[in-house]
């Protein structure tokens, strides 16, 4: 019986989209995504194993059995320059899903990185040879690939659902998913609140306070708060 699904192409985020995404920080495009009721972020335990790295592309997706990684070759042999590739592994530290020789396979074709939901390998191979991963766990062991699983099917990824195309962004702060139907819309928002960061930046710089551009002085003065003009050691409040 036919237990695994293998789609054999995805339906991307345009390239304009991914362009404009490029000048854009994850944590600019979270605000924007989550004022659309969408938080999109996967948990803190995604992290870099490239620091300095940042990367934008369409999401190609694998799941793979525990141990395993066959979905995941299968994957990286679909995936088209500029995509990254999600992998998420059944029972993540069972088996290593990325190591250097997919490492220098990615290179080869032009990807723009990979996130796994899962353990990686050979780190210091594949920071050396300056390609963009973030993980969930650090892991030598050994992955078979003989399992079932699937690829370009929606999976859920550190607690975040991706869709193969969705659109995939990830720096130092962490991994953002953002819906491709909506992620025009979403990079124009956080390409606006940069923008008004910019302001205040230049705010900042002419004398005005963080205490007042960040919103901090209108809500602490609609609150009822004792503020007493002595240290907390000073003995009984005069």
């Amino acid at each position: 019986m036919l237990r695994s699904k293998v789609y054999m192409r995805v339906n991307r985020v345009n390239d304009a989209v991914c362009d404009k995404a490029r000048a854009v920080t994850v944590s600019d495009l979270h605000e924007a995504l989550y004022s659309t009721g969408d938080s999109g972020l996967m948990s803190s335990a995604m992290r870099p194993r490239l620091e300095g790295a940042r990367i934008v592309g369409s999401a190609v997706t694998a799941y793979c059995a525990p141990g395993d990684n066959l979905m995941m070759h299968r994957a990286l042999y679909l995936a088209k320059p500029g995509d990254v590739l999600v992998v998420v592994c059944a029972a993540p530290t069972s088996g290593a899903q990325w190591g250097d020789v997919a490492t220098r396979y990615a290179l080869k074709k032009g990807l723009a990185g990979v996130v796994v939901h899962g353990s990686v390998r050979d780190t210091d191979t594949v920071r050396s040879l300056g390609f963009p991963v973030w993980s969930t766990h650090v892991s030598s062991i050994h992955p078979d690939k003989c399992g079932h699983g699937s690829v370009n099917a929606p999976i859920v990824c550190d607690g975040v659902t991706v869709n193969p195309g969705d659109l995939i962004v990830a720096d130092g702060d962490g991994v953002l998913r953002v819906p491709k139907q909506c992620a025009d819309e979403v990079v124009d928002l956080a390409i606006a609140r940069m923008r008004k960061e910019d302001e205040a930046i230049e705010a900042i710089a002419n004398g005005t306070s963080v205490w007042e551009l960040s919103g901090a002085a209108a809500s602490y003065a609609g609150m009822t708060i004792n503020e007493l003009d002595q240290a907390f050691d000073d003995g009984p409040p005069r």
